[in-house]
C-alpha cells in the first residue's frame, strides 16, 4: 500500500449545460485534493462526462442536432469548468474515448460469470436511466424526476446478478470497510439490502438505444446499459484496459480511493458498482462522500426542471473564490442547501469583502510603511494559528468543511481584534514593528489553511509577503481590494 491518493467526482449527463449545483461536488472534491496535497500526499483528482445516456440522444433529437455534435458540445462546457472553478484536477474523461470504451469491455468480461441473459417487462426513467419498481415511484412518477413518466418497457436484455452479493454488501457497509459519509445514507443503503436486491439490466438493444453506446462484447444487437458502463470510468481513467502503471499506483495500491457524489446517484455507487468490483476481482474504494442537492428558492436546480444557474455567471459577478467560498461555508456539506443572489451577496459582502479582503487590506497596508520586519513571534499568536490548524484537521477529517472555513475565520477575527487593541500606529517604532511581524505570522498562516479552499486568494496573499530563507524577515507590499464590495 503507497502513501497515494485517489478522489473522483460523479460525471453527470452531458444533455445540458453544467449548474452550480454540480459546482459543489467540484469545490469539495477540490477542496480535499488541496488539502490531501498541502499535507504532502500524492494525490490524483479526475473528472469527466457520461456521453453515452439515452437522455443525451433524445436531447440532441430535441434540439434538431446530431447526438455527436450535441454531446460534444455540451462536453465541452464540462470541461471548461477546471477554468471556471480554478479545479486542480489532473484527468478528464469521455466515456466515448477509446480508452474507456476498451476498458468497459474488458470489466463486461471479467464480470460474464455474473451476467446472463433474459426477457423483461418493466417501468423505464429516462432520468436515472434506469428501471424502477413500483414501491420506487411516488404518484406514479419517479422522485428523482417527477416530470418524466417512467415508461413501459419489454425486452430482451443483458442482467447483472447483484442478487448474489447481498450479505457480502451489507458486511462492507456494517464494518465501514467501505465507508458511507455521512452515517445516514449507509442506513438508507443498507435497509435498500434489507428490503431484497434484485439483478439490474447490464444492457439494452441497440435499436432502443438508437445506436448510441458501447457494444457489448460477442453481441453486436446490444449496448451497455449506461451505469454499468459508465461506472467503469474510475478505472478507465487510470489504464485500465492496459493494466497502466497508473491504474496499479492510484486503484490497485493506493492508500484511498474516495468518490464524491450526489445523493442522487448514491446507491449505484454504495451497491452496484461495488458488487461489479468483486465479480470483476478488483479492489474497492474505501469511502463515498455524499452531498445533498443545491436548491433555489427550496426547489432542486436541475436539468429537467429547467432552472438550472451556470457557473460562469455567479464567477463573473463575484469571482472564482466567491463560488467556492458560497458553496462549502454556506452549504452544509452532507445536506441540501439553497443558492440564491441575496444570501450570496451576503456571505461575500460580509465574510470576504468586511472579513478576510479588510483585514488583509488593513495590515498590509500598515505593514508595507516599513522597508522589512523581523522578530520573534509572540505566544499569543503561535497559540490562536495553532488552534486554527488543530480546528481545521479536525474539520477535514470529517469533511466538514463549512466548520474548517469557520476556523479559519475565527483566526481572521482574532488578527482584527489583535490590530485593535494594539494599535500598531500609536506605539514605538520598535512595538509597532513587531506588532505588525505578528500579523504577518498570522496572514502566512491564514493564507495557507485558506489555500484549499480559496486558491486564488491564497496565493494573492502569499505574493504579498516576500520572506527570507530563513523565514525571520519578511518585506511586504500592500493588499488593495481582495473582494470589493458588491452593492445590490
Amino acid at each position: 500500500m503507497n502513501k497515494k491518493v485517489y478522489i473522483t467526482t460523479g460525471i453527470p449527463y452531458v444533455n445540458a449545460a453544467p449548474h452550480v449545483g454540480f459546482a459543489l461536488e467540484l469545490a469539495q472534491a477540490d477542496a480535499l485534493a488541496r488539502y490531501y496535497r498541502s499535507l504532502h500526499e500524492e494525490v490524483r483528482l479526475v473528472a469527466g462526462t457520461d456521453d453515452n445516456a439515452l437522455k443525451n440522444v433524445l436531447a440532441a433529437e430535441a434540439a434538431g442536432l446530431p447526438t455527436e455534435q450535441f454531446v460534444a458540445k455540451h462536453r465541452e462546457s464540462f470541461r471548461a469548468l477546471k477554468a471556471t472553478l480554478n479545479l486542480a484536477t489532473d484527468d478528464f474523461i469521455s466515456t466515448r474515448e477509446e480508452r474507456h470504451i476498451r476498458g468497459a469491455q474488458k470489466f463486461w468480461l471479467s464480470c460474464a460469470k455474473d451476467i446472463y441473459k433474459k426477457s423483461y417487462r418493466g417501468l423505464y426513467c429516462v432520468g436515472c436511466e434506469e428501471f424502477k419498481r413500483e414501491t420506487d415511484l411516488v404518484d406514479g412518477r419517479c422522485p428523482e424526476h417527477p416530470k418524466l413518466t417512467p415508461e413501459t418497457v419489454e425486452e430482451e436484455n443483458y442482467f447483472f446478478r447483484l442478487s448474489n452479493y447481498a450479505r457480502e454488501l451489507k458486511n462492507l457497509l456494517v464494518s465501514d470497510e467501505l465507508q458511507i459519509i455521512p452515517e445516514s445514507r449507509r442506513g438508507e443503503m443498507l435497509k435498500f439490502i434489507e428490503a431484497g436486491l434484485e439483478d439490474f439490466s447490464v444492457s439494452r438493444p441497440v435499436a432502443r438505444a438508437k445506436g448510441w453506446g458501447i457494444p457489448v462484447p460477442g453481441d453486436p444487437n446490444q449496448v451497455m446499459y449506461v451505469w454499468f458502463d459508465a461506472l467503469t470510468n474510475y478505472l478507465n481513467i487510470l489504464g485500465y484496459a492496459d493494466d497502466a502503471p497508473l491504474f496499479n499506483d492510484y486503484w490497485t495500491d493506493s492508500r484511498l480511493i474516495l468518490h464524491c457524489l450526489g445523493k442522487g446517484i448514491l446507491r449505484f455507487h454504495a451497491l452496484y458498482w461495488p458488487a461489479m468490483l468483486i465479480s470483476a476481482g478488483l479492489r474497492l474504494p474505501n469511502q463515498i462522500l455524499v452531498h445533498g442537492y443545491v436548491t433555489l428558492n427550496g426547489q432542486k436546480i436541475s436539468k429537467s426542471l429547467g432552472n438550472t444557474i451556470h457557473p460562469d455567471s455567479v464567477v463573473e459577478r463575484y469571482g472564482v473564490d466567491a463560488l467556492r467560498y458560497y458553496l462549502l461555508r454556506e452549504i452544509a456539506p452532507h445536506e441540501d442547501g439553497d443558492y440564491s443572489e441575496e444570501k450570496m451577496r451576503d456571505r461575500y459582502n460580509g465574510d470576504l469583502a468586511n472579513g478576510l479582503g479588510n483585514f488583509a487590506s488593513r495590515v498590509t497596508t500598515l505593514a508595507a510603511k516599513l522597508p522589512e520586519l523581523s522578530g520573534v513571534v509572540s505566544l499569543e499568536i503561535v497559540a490562536a494559528i495553532d488552534e486554527a490548524r488543530a480546528a481545521t484537521a479536525t474539520a477535514m477529517r470529517v469533511f466538514r468543511f463549512h466548520e474548517a472555513l469557520a476556523a479559519i475565520w475565527k483566526l481572521i477575527t482574532f488578527g482584527d481584534t489583535y490590530v485593535n487593541d494594539r494599535k500598531p500606529w500609536e506605539g514605538s517604532p520598535e512595538r509597532n514593528a513587531q506588532v505588525l511581524f505578528d500579523l504577518m505570522i498570522l496572514l502566512q498562516a491564514v493564507a495557507e489553511l485558506l489555500w484549499p479552499f480559496l486558491p486564488q486568494t491564497a496565493e494573492k496573499i502569499r505574493e504579498t509577503l516576500r520572506w527570507s530563507a530563513d523565514k525571520k524577515s519578511v518585506r511586504v507590499s500592500r493588499i488593495q481590494n481582495l473582494f470589493p464590495r458588491i452593492l445590490a
